[in-house]
């Protein structure tokens, strides 16, 4: 159970981040934070006191916190596109492919990466994808912190659908 992770909200209730579960009760113990919500059935047992073990804190003081992305890793692409070829759906020997070919200008960005099995991604090569005769189901695009939180990862549980909103 050490291992799940915990929302954390901002003193307005906005999620602000996720942390691991000792690191939150250590804020709360430390009453710089409370639980908002709890695991259900969830216990953090020391030698001589019981703890319900939290889901969703609150920090008592607001933390003003520059405008946070998502960071472009390999990983967080594959989370975003569920680990799919967006071309051919196969779940198989995935690897990342530029849509529009660093040959021809083409960035690094999340909105010009999506995931593709090695087979597609050879397939496309350095063409287009009008080029390649292939299509995408959706624009490839950079996901918000709350929408990765939500949608993308198997962080957390259902008490946190209500602060990521």
């Amino acid at each position: 159970m050490l291992h799940q992770k915990v929302l954390i909200l901002n003193a307005d209730f906005r999620a602000l981040t996720v942390c691991t579960m000792s690191k939150a009760f250590l804020l709360i113990y430390l009453n710089k934070a409370e639980m908002v919500t709890k695991v259900k059935n969830g216990l953090l047992r020391s030698v001589n006191q019981t703890f319900a073990m939290p889901s969703v804190i609150r920090l008592y003081n607001y933390v003003k916190m520059p405008y946070r992305g998502v960071i472009l890793t390999r990983q967080n692409l594959f989370k975003r596109d569920f680990y799919t070829c967006l071309y051919c759906s196969s779940k198989k020997n995935l690897t990342l492919d530029h849509v529009i070919p660093k040959s021809k200008g083409g960035k690094t960005t999340w909105t010009n990466l999506v995931t593709a099995c090695q087979n597609c991604n050879s397939r496309k090569s350095d063409y287009t994808l009008k080029e390649a005769g292939l299509t995408l189901p959706y624009k490839p695009f950079k996901p918000s912190f709350v929408i990765f939180a939500k949608n993308f990862s198997k962080w957390g549980d259902a008490s946190w659908e209500l602060y990521l909103q």
